[in-house]
């Protein structure tokens, strides 16, 4: 017999497969602009067929994202976005699943939520939009606004202390960790694209400029004047350094961080830390995550990127291992199981 070939289609998807019909109402010079369209550019690059994403979000601002994507999706209530992708990851494992959500949905109402869903490690990717503020119900302090940042529910300065993302994330057993600025398209596509690639949760934080509420809420990190000394872009491999004279560095001096200057009392880039993303203790990449200014630049990149076990995958192993050893076959077989009577 001889060989029969098979004519297969090949779809080359582009960014205009995932553009949505529908009119983006966000804020003239928000953030989420740029996020929206650099999604778009990583979805027809992943090898995914344009049925298999699906774009979950609870409430928020940047929860408007599954209207503006042209795939599948779910709007859903406050702060429960992490246990309606659980729930389609689970039904569907094939599937690519993508949580938008904000730092109040997520690390206010949907902490608990979250903190699980990071620990459990299913394979999901969460693009978390840090603007620290509430913007859709109008600038209330949300869990990352900064101690004493005068809102309109602290007018006298919130006093509670702000979560960071990265220690919550690293804290809860997360095994992929990266941030990212919304002022550089490039850098968040790049980083969407080794997110997507990760087996387990993926957690990016955008910081993003909420333009109403909170306008230049990291403007120390994102301003030309300032940005030099207060921003390090770290790469697997490569020494910490930054600085406009890319002059500085990091070392770690026992088992704190500490910032130095290239060719001060001896130092040389020989004696800065080497970023090592996929090292499995967790230790220097809390370190890492927590650095914030002014004592520190902070890290921008892929911090910590670990292969682990997906809770997914366990669930399909155990699911046929039942299958495989169990003596009930059926439902009746379960149900006429055991202790059984018969009411008269």
């Amino acid at each position: 017999m001889e060989n029969q070939i098979i004519e297969t289609e090949i779809i080359q998807l582009t960014k205009e497969d995932f553009s949505s019909d529908q009119m983006v109402k966000w804020c003239p010079g928000c953030g989420d602009h740029a996020i929206l369209h650099s999604v778009e550019n990583v979805f027809p690059n992943l090898g995914i067929r344009k049925e298999d994403f699906v774009v979950v979000s609870g409430i928020g601002c940047s929860s408007r994202f599954p209207y503006y994507m042209n795939t599948y999706g779910v709007h859903s209530i406050h702060g429960r976005a992490a246990a309606l992708a659980t729930g389609v990851k689970l039904a569907n494992p094939k599937l690519s699943v993508w949580m938008i959500t904000g730092d109040g949905d997520c690390m206010a109402i949907g902490g608990n939520h979250f903190i699980h869903t990071i620990r459990r490690n299913i394979d999901i990717n969460i693009l978390l939009f840090n603007n620290k503020i509430y913007g859709l119900t109008k600038g209330q302090y949300s869990p990352t606004t900064p101690k004493g940042h005068k809102t309109k529910t602290s007018p006298q300065g919130t006093y509670e202390r702000p979560f960071n993302p990265g220690e919550l994330v690293i804290g809860a057993q997360g095994n992929f960790f990266a941030r990212v600025l919304d002022t550089n398209p490039k850098g968040m596509t790049a980083v969407f694209m080794e997110a997507a690639k990760h087996k387990g949760t993926s957690l990016v934080e955008i910081m993003q400029n909420c333009v109403i509420f909170f306008n230049k809420a990291h403007e120390l990190i994102t301003s030309r004047e300032t940005r030099d000394d207060n921003q390090l872009q770290i790469e697997h491999g490569k020494p910490l350094i930054f600085g406009k004279e890319k002059n500085k560095g990091i070392i770690l001096k026992g088992t704190r961080l500490e910032v130095v200057t290239i060719g001060e009392n001896g130092v040389t880039e020989a004696d800065l830390l080497v970023h090592d993303q996929y090292e499995k203790d967790p230790g220097v990449h809390m370190m890492i995550a927590r650095m914030m200014p002014p004592e520190f630049p902070v890290a921008l990149g892929v911090i910590r990127s670990v292969a682990a076990e997906t809770f997914e995958q366990s669930m399909m192993d155990s699911i046929a291992y039942e299958k495989e050893h169990s003596s009930i076959k059926t439902v009746d077989e379960m149900l006429n199981s055991g202790g059984t009577w018969t009411i008269e």
